[in-house]
């Protein structure tokens, strides 16, 4: 098992001592994007063939599925979510792998856990003292999630109260009627206001993907949300009928490259919603390796938004460990 940890361990390593650019936003312009043209059949053609093209077997893919449990923001956003449901789900945030299971791979008990905790606003009291000895942030969604329509004041206010209460990281969504409207400035100011309050937390801008009808609107949104400061663009709410799909993360990530060769600034990508088994985690990480180098596999600039993922990757590293599949509630996640 030694192996896996050297090779963890050495892509966390030669990533990290390689982050430098913080996005402090650019100036609205439209020659970042309105010239921008798609290919559907291109698309969904090139995210078709990445999983048959890659892959990841044995010892590699126990170092990949430990780097996807760093990557997660461990999410619960559901409407009976109650102060002991988040308190257990922080709990298996910082020991996101059974003991003996740690022990078999041959990693210290405190060296693998989650990137983050997302909870609602009014739990996040709960989360961060439940997490206040260990170097996890807590995420809230804010600024009148999952619709974005709530009056501009009180997403503000939102916001502020969040960060107030201990939240590192906001997790806000657009309002997608201006989207469709094609008022493109009106997004570049409702986020600029909102990187303004979050003063040492965070931001991440949720496109909800699953409402914009092309992919060049999808470039579009995530392009204006990075010139606006956005340190995350991030597909989804979890809420919409379609939530991450590989071929509208393409679109994003290529925004996101784009995006770095004409500014300099390095943005990062979250694919969340209806991600839930390990093999989806890879798929997302071979996406992130292939489109913007090794230099994004990292929390800092990759995240996946999920919940019962964590328990089919857990699965998967018994498989490997024993060459046997256990039930799920072997996996529970609280």
């Amino acid at each position: 098992m030694e192996k896996i940890t050297q090779i963890h361990n050495h892509r966390n390593n030669s990533i990290d001592n390689k982050i430098k650019n913080i996005n402090i936003g650019t100036d609205f312009t439209y020659d970042l994007f309105e010239s921008i043209k798609s290919n559907r059949s291109a698309i969904e053609k090139r995210t078709t063939t990445l999983i048959g093209r890659r892959s990841i077997k044995k010892q590699w893919q126990a170092a990949w599925l430990l780097k996807a449990i760093t990557l997660l923001d461990l999410t619960t956003l559901s409407g009976d979510d109650s102060p002991s449901k988040v308190d257990r789900l922080c709990s298996k945030a910082i020991n996101p792998l059974r003991k003996d299971l740690i022990k078999e791979l041959g990693i210290e008990k405190n060296e693998i856990s989650v990137a983050a905790v997302c909870v609602y606003h009014s739990l996040i009291n709960v989360a961060c003292k439940k997490l206040e000895n260990s170097n996890i942030p807590v995420a809230a969604v804010s600024a009148g999630f999952p619709a974005g329509l709530s009056p501009m004041e009180t997403r503000i206010n939102e916001i502020s109260l969040s960060i107030h209460n201990g939240a590192k990281e906001i997790d806000i969504v657009i309002d997608r009627s201006n989207i469709f409207k094609g008022n493109w400035k009106a997004i570049y100011n409702e986020v600029k206001s909102f990187k303004k309050i979050c003063v040492g937390a965070k931001l991440k801008t949720i496109i909800a993907t699953g409402d914009i009808s092309t992919f060049k609107n999808i470039y579009k949104a995530s392009t204006v949300c990075m010139m606006a400061g956005a340190d995350f663009i991030k597909t989804s709410t979890g809420k919409e009928s379609t939530n991450a799909t590989l071929p509208v993360s393409l679109v994003m990530i290529r925004a996101i490259r784009d995006y770095f060769e004409n500014t300099g600034y390095r943005v990062g990508f979250k694919a969340a919603g209806g991600i839930s088994t390990a093999k989806d985690s890879l798929s997302y990480l071979t996406l992130i390796k292939e489109e913007l180098g090794n230099d994004w596999l990292n929390s800092n600039l990759f995240r996946i938004g999920a919940s019962s993922l964590l328990s089919d990757i857990e699965r998967q590293l018994e498989h490997f460990i024993t060459e046997k599949y256990s039930s799920f509630n072997r996996h529970a996640m609280s």
